[in-house]
């Protein structure tokens, strides 16, 4: 049984910085490509970042390049997302999802495997 659990999500002040964590189990994780997602209320689902499996390669929306970093630690089975100068409109629930193609996807329909979702409340 695949599952992916998120933590670290909390309320920080507009300017700060979090990190999130994403734990797998029950797969190989070194064989797969982990994304991260995010969706604020009333809207839809939207890419974060993606690495693929090896770590060598990452790819950013454009709200959150340069503010944003994802890594991966594959003895951990953990990928993480740096966020910082957090502003408020990125709060919203965050996502990590795990799908396996030859290149990692930027749609949400393309990921086999999503956490629950962890909170980060952004205050101005």
């Amino acid at each position: 049984q695949v599952q992916l659990v998120e933590s670290g999500g909390g309320v920080v002040q507009a300017g700060g910085s979090l990190r999130l964590s994403c734990a797998a189990s029950g797969l190989t994780f070194s064989s797969w490509n982990m994304g991260w997602f995010r969706q604020a209320p009333g809207k839809e689902r939207e890419f974060v970042g993606n690495i693929n499996w090896s770590g060598s390669s990452t790819y950013y929306g454009d709200s959150v390049k340069g503010r944003f970093t994802i890594s991966r630690d594959n003895a951990k089975s953990t990928v993480y997302l740096q966020m910082n100068s957090l502003k408020p409109e990125d709060t919203a629930v965050y996502f990590c999802a795990a799908e396996r193609n030859v290149q990692p996807r930027v749609r949400f329909s393309d990921y086999d495997y999503w956490g629950q979702g962890t909170q980060v409340t952004v205050s101005s």
